[in-house]
């Protein structure tokens, strides 16, 4: 697992941000998953493992870096993060997807 992939596993925001303003790629695929795959996945299953209300933190976080919940890594066989989120039932991830603007190509 990569480094910033370990920090959305941990949900840990302060070494995530260090990870992406030192040239990280917010797109950055690792295991076929996104950073925004990745943290929408985490996301769930703290909710699912835990019973814990559902948060978004890293995916707000990744959002406002400019992460596309739209992208959908070739062979990665699960979607988009916004797809993702709606399967899961993770409502405040899809909502906040819905609110950013579409990344420009």
């Amino acid at each position: 697992m990569t480094p910033a992939h370990l920090a959305v596993e941990n949900e840990d925001l302060p070494r995530l941000r260090e990870l992406l303003d030192g040239g990280v790629d917010v797109e950055e695929i690792d295991g076929g998953l996104t950073l925004l795959q990745h943290a929408v996945d985490v996301e769930i299953d703290g909710h699912t493992q835990t019973g814990e209300p559902l948060h978004v933190d890293v995916t707000a976080y990744l959002l406002a870096r400019g992460a596309d919940p739209l992208a959908s890594p070739v062979g990665g066989g699960v979607g988009s993060a916004l797809h993702m989120a709606l399967l899961g039932g993770h409502w405040l991830a899809v909502s906040l997807m819905e609110a950013f603007p579409a990344r420009e190509a």
